[in-house]
């Protein structure tokens, strides 16, 4: 992109070196798919021929988690285009709505598990306990490889998205492993019923929380592990500056924040030293895309250091 100027000088500074990473997790989530939707098919036939609902919710969480891995690959790659003249941040944003749609959709499928759980505690049905074991452990092993594999990658809010929902299948692995015994020793059915919920209320907690920072975040609000007087503190104790005030932070990508602050100086013929001691005290808070408007101190004179937040 062209750089425009005006009659006021202003400090830039980014970094355009994170294509590489969005298309590697591009790649890692579509591996993830491929293993996801393929064993979903698997564990619905076997769930529909056993009669169990905890293969049979597995296996629409897995689907579900197949669409989720889906939108995360295509939001990763669209994370990954140069800035146009539309979009000149880029479609980073793309990764942060895949995040919020990922959560909301847990929360459906969550929902879906506990009513149907419900349903089959008051109207039971024959359950063949050993086909559960087998396939829930098949799926088990399929689910941990998945989460091996994502763990592995970056590790952003995209990702965390994804993540959750094969976690979530990978609890659920485990649940029908355990009503798949029960029911293969005792009979007792209404174990598969009591830990579909069980799972359930696992899963909504960090359904919960995932979908508070996406949401968070979509809203442009500031990283919750970063402290904005501590930051506004740091740029205003730099050497030179007298003020620091209309400070912003906010993220452009699942893993890319910007900056924007008026900076006031004593003197504008210190702005270039000002400039680099500025922006090296954002990038330790991982911020790489600053923008800082300096002025001159009207009165020419020195005055306590201070923040300014409008």
């Amino acid at each position: 992109m062209p750089d425009c100027k005006s009659g006021h000088e202003h400090g830039h500074n980014h970094d355009h070196d994170h294509p590489h990473s969005h298309s590697a997790a591009g790649k890692t989530l579509l591996i993830a798919l491929v293993l996801t939707i393929g064993f979903s098919i698997v564990e619905f036939i076997a769930g529909w021929r056993s009669g169990s609902l905890a293969l049979l919710a597995d296996a629409g969480h897995m689907v579900t988690d197949g669409a989720s891995l889906g939108i995360s690959a295509l939001a990763a790659w669209l994370a990954a285009r140069p800035p146009s003249r539309r979009h000149t941040y880029g479609l980073g944003r793309a990764e942060l709505l895949a995040a919020l749609f990922n959560a909301l959709t847990m929360l459906v499928v969550v929902l879906g598990i506990a009513i149907e759980a419900w349903r089959r505690l008051h109207d039971q049905g024959s359950i063949d306990g050993a086909t559960v074991s087998v396939v829930a452990v098949v799926g088990l092993l399929i689910n941990l490889l998945v989460a091996w594999i994502l763990s592995r990658g970056e590790q952003n809010l995209n990702i965390r998205a994804a993540l959750l929902h094969v976690m979530g299948d990978v609890l659920g692995s485990v649940a029908a492993i355990a009503a798949g015994t029960v029911i293969w020793f005792t009979g007792w059915t209404p174990i598969d019923p009591l830990l579909s919920i069980l799972i359930a209320g696992l899963i909504l907690f960090s359904c919960v929380r995932l979908l508070r920072e996406a949401l968070h975040a979509t809203l442009d609000g500031v990283p919750f592990h970063l402290d904005i007087e501590v930051l506004g503190r740091a740029l205003a104790g730099v050497t030179g500056v007298t003020e620091v005030h209309d400070l912003h932070v906010w993220p452009i990508a699942a893993e890319r924040l910007a900056l924007s602050a008026h900076v006031r100086l004593n003197s504008l013929g210190d702005w270039p030293a000002v400039l680099i001691a500025l922006t090296a005290v954002a990038k330790v808070q991982g911020i790489e895309h600053v923008t800082f408007q300096p002025a001159e101190n009207p009165e020419n004179k020195p005055q306590p250091i201070r923040l300014i937040r409008h």
